[in-house]
Parts: structure tokens; C-alpha cells; sequence
């Protein structure tokens, strides 16, 4: 284990070239994503391709990545080849809107973890900042976009802040989606939900609610839930 690459239990993913390192958000959405039976999937933004990775160790579907900086497309590329799953995934390097322009498929899956919009201080480094803070407009253009590539029978899944989260929801509803899953995340016992996991469906549904808490009280202590969903992957589980 290095500083340039994370290991997991069946794959390496390398993120020296990316914005994004690997971090909690992506491992938790690549693990709750519901894939049942799905022939393929799309994942928007892929950065170094751990979500895809995870899909692929977790389903036999062919899966689409795609990612709009040639650096995050490169590495993702790269973290695909030394996998056992190579001929599964496929990498582009393109923007949502140029890849719905050329692509005329549809999903069964698509899972997107997206940059957020933060009125905060942006982060010293520009291409963090580009990463990490998305225009206003660009959660709309992705629930639009994603609604045309996904099969009728399909689901997205996201994670987000909750603010930003509700937000998109709201949003999404006004446009023929429907909320099915939403599962608030939180640090520690005893603390404000940080993250939103969310599935959206073009079928209404009753939307199930839940929650997962990330550590117990003690420090680097992995709670319960959490290690229930992640322990395929994480080495020390």
C-alpha cells in the first residue's frame, strides 16, 4: 500500500494521475448499488474507475465508464488492464453530453458519483477544484441526460451531501424519476447524516428509507453496517 494506490481484496486501484483519490464515498456506492440481474452498466464519471471495478467483481454485466478528464480516462484505463475484468469494462473519455449525443444504448444500471457544488473556499489545487465543485446546472443536465440512456426497468444510484442530495431528489421528481431508495449515511453514532446513497427508478414506488453509520464511537473502529457492506473488498474485514 502506497500513498499512489489503494489495494483491495481482489484489485488494486492506482489514483496518482487523478483528482479524486479513492475515498469512502465511492466504495459505498459501489457496494450498495443494486445490480441484480443487469447485462449493463454506466458509470458517469468514473475518476480512477473503483466503482467499475467494484461492479465488475460484483456482476457478470458489461460495464461503460466514462470520464470527461483524459488524465482520470488514462488511469482508469490503466487500473482496468491490471484487473481480472478487462474485457468487461470499457473506458471513454468523453463528457455525458457527447457520450448521449454518439450512444443510442440503454442501461440497466447507472451509478454516478458526482463532483458537488460547495460555497466554501475552493481547494488550492485547480483540477480538485474542478472535481469537487460543479456548476449548478450540472446535476440537472446529469439527471436529465442519464434518464435518456436508462432502460424503463432501470435505476441510477448517487451519492451525494444530503443538501445537495434532497436538491437533485427534488429535482429528478419534477422530471420523471421517482425516489425508491434513500439511505442517509453517518460518520459516528450520534452525529448528523453526511451523505445521501440514493436510487431513482423511471417506475413509482414506495421510497424505503434507511441508514448506515460509517464508525463507532472509537476511532478508525468500522461500524456493524458498514462492515456488512464493504467486506468484500476491504483487506483487513
Amino acid at each position: 500500500m502506497s500513498n499512489s494506490s489503494f489495494s483491495f481484496k481482489q484489485f488494486t486501484v492506482y489514483h496518482d494521475k487523478c483528482a479524486m483519490k479513492v475515498g469512502t464515498d465511492g466504495v459505498l456506492l459501489g457496494a450498495w448499488a443494486e445490480l441484480g440481474h443487469a447485462q449493463n452498466i454506466l458509470d458517469i464519471g468514473t475518476g480512477t474507475g473503483l466503482i467499475s471495478l467494484m461492479m465488475a467483481q460484483r456482476s457478470e454485466a458489461t460495464i461503460t465508464a466514462i470520464d470527461i478528464n483524459m488524465d482520470a480516462a488514462q488511469q482508469a484505463q490503466e487500473n482496468v488492464a491490471h484487473s481480472k475484468w478487462a474485457t468487461r469494462i470499457h473506458i471513454k473519455a468523453c463528457s455525458l453530453s457527447e457520450f448521449v449525443e454518439k450512444n443510442d444504448e440503454k442501461y440497466d444500471v447507472i451509478v454516478c458519483n458526482p463532483p458537488f457544488f460547495n460555497q466554501s473556499l475552493h481547494a488550492p489545487c485547480e483540477a480538485r477544484n474542478a472535481a469537487r465543485h460543479a456548476t449548478q446546472n450540472f446535476h440537472n443536465d446529469l439527471v436529465i441526460l442519464s434518464k435518456k440512456l436508462l432502460h424503463t426497468h432501470g435505476k441510477m444510484y448517487l451519492i451525494l451531501p444530503v443538501n445537495e442530495g434532497n436538491t437533485l431528489l427534488n429535482f429528478a421528481e419534477q422530471n420523471g424519476f421517482f425516489c425508491t431508495k434513500k439511505v442517509s449515511v453517518f460518520p459516528k453514532p450520534n452525529t448528523h447524516a453526511k451523505r445521501l446513497l440514493i436510487e431513482l427508478s423511471c417506475i413509482e414506488n414506495t421510497c424505503a428509507t434507511s441508514s448506515i453509520t460509517i464508525e463507532t464511537e472509537l476511532r478508525h473502529e468500522y461500524h456493524p453496517d458498514f462492515i456488512a457492506l464493504v467486506k468484500d473488498f476491504y483487506l483487513k474485514l
